[in-house]
């Protein structure tokens, strides 16, 4: 809006020459384009004029208008029109053709411009409306917006990583259950508890079955005597049938994996 002594020249302007231009409406009854024009005919006591907009746009229509009646900078002129492409919903053109038009009907803002100001638009949408009042310049939100594409791009690659080693976490952090980063410190636990237990079990096996092995052929058996075993680990027949079950198994892991 004009401030007061605008507002206030326009309505003397309005009370001397009438109203040059229309307020324009939208189907549903709001204002478009003229809300300056609006109040002062009011300060004026004059009847507004109206006209309703029969297009498809209403949104881009708005901003369009703007943009050629403000005295703005070619970065303002861009965020507006990248603006006013993306909300030109019903238009069945390629964002690529509707930019090309703006640039054109703008008032000559370059692809360059254009093209900053998208990725302004995408990436940091907060910034879009600071940009277009002049508060932060086109350079200035770019290069943030430049900083969240990376992070984006970068979560996109984490995501698609995280999916290829572990898609059931992928899917809680799609789902919303897990942050992207708390997903991949669980992946970090459970990697580190396998290589735990993978230790554990190794260590394990490379005690007992190797001295197994060297009593193989000698008296070590016939020596046996109930009366020195530990405390709980006496080797009865149940266990000699346990054990030979765990060879067995043990043999068919190592020829599935092909372990020498």
């Amino acid at each position: 809006m004009l401030d007061e002594d605008e507002l206030q020249a326009l309505a003397d302007d309005i009370r001397d020459l009438g109203q040059l231009q229309p307020i324009v409406l939208d189907s549903s009854g709001r204002i478009l384009d003229g809300r300056n024009r609006l109040r002062a005919c009011e300060l004026a006591e004059v009847e507004p004029e109206y006209i309703t907009y029969s297009g498809t746009n209403p949104s881009a229509y708005t901003l369009s208008v703007n943009l050629r009646r403000r005295s703005l900078s070619k970065g303002q002129a861009a965020m507006i029109a990248a603006k006013a492409c993306s909300v030109a919903e019903h238009d069945p053109r390629s964002e690529t053709e509707r930019s090309a038009r703006s640039v054109s009907e703008q008032a000559g803002v370059s692809l360059g411009r254009i093209g900053q100001a998208n990725t302004v638009l995408r990436y940091t949408p907060q910034l879009v409306d600071s940009v277009i009042a002049g508060a932060v310049g086109i350079d200035e939100a770019y290069q943030t917006a430049r900083e969240k594409k990376a992070q984006a791009d970068s979560a996109e690659a984490q995501l698609a990583k995280l999916r290829d080693e572990d898609p059931a976490l992928a899917d809680r952090v799609i789902e919303g259950e897990l942050t992207l980063q708390g997903a991949w410190a669980e992946r970090k636990a459970r990697i580190e508890e396998d290589i735990r237990q993978r230790r554990v079990a190794t260590q394990l096996l490379c005690e007992v079955l190797p001295s197994l092995a060297q009593a193989r052929g000698s008296r070590t058996f016939a020596l046996y005597d109930p009366e020195f075993a530990p405390p709980g680990r006496a080797v009865t027949r149940e266990v000699i049938e346990h054990a030979a079950t765990a060879l067995a198994e043990m043999a068919s892991v190592w020829k599935e994996r092909n372990l020498p």
